[in-house]
């Protein structure tokens, strides 16, 4: 019982947290700490729950360090939110080397979709009920940003499936 619970939790405490991020990017423009400290510790939590080998936590782990001192440099010069950069890093000790080219790729593609489809928006008219909506007003704005933690939760959810440890938890690995 606690193996299916712990394999369970596995399966979908990454969904979750994802989907929370991007949620609350879109409605506030901010990917609150918390969620980036949950995905690495429920990361470190489920990946010794089920039974993944200490070198490729430590690879996965590496993966994840990698990416943060490479947003932190982004973040540094203005070009991603300090949310995204954390986020992105928490996502790829999750996904790990093997499949982070794939998930930057895909983040990538969604990210400008999604810049250019609020480009495109910001043009029209917003209606008065939907102006009413602070989300939306700050969306709408042209000098508000990208809610990028979208296009990063996608990809992410996307590529999960691939994942070691989602494999280990379904018991495919």
């Amino acid at each position: 019982m606690a193996a299916n619970f712990l394999s369970l939790s596995t399966l979908l405490l990454f969904p979750a947290l994802m989907a929370f991020s991007a949620s609350a990017d879109l409605f506030t423009m901010t990917i609150p700490n918390r969620v980036c400290i949950g995905l690495v510790l429920g990361y470190l939590a489920l990946a010794v729950g089920v039974g993944l080998p200490l070198a490729s936590v430590a690879i996965d782990l590496s993966c994840g360090f990698a990416v943060l001192v490479l947003t932190f440099a982004l973040f540094s010069r203005g070009w991603i939110g300090g949310g995204d950069a954390k986020l992105a890093a928490a996502t790829a000790l999750w996904l790990g080397w093997a499949l982070i080219l794939d998930y930057s790729l895909i983040a990538s593609v969604l990210g400008g979709v999604l810049t250019v489809g609020l480009i495109l928006g910001r043009r029209t008219h917003l209606p008065s009920w939907a102006a009413r909506l602070d989300w939306v007003a700050r969306l709408h704005h042209p000098e508000s940003g990208v809610p990028y933690g979208i296009a990063l939760a996608i990809a992410g959810l996307m590529l999960y499936p691939q994942s070691q440890i989602w494999r280990a938890a379904a018991g495919l690995a």
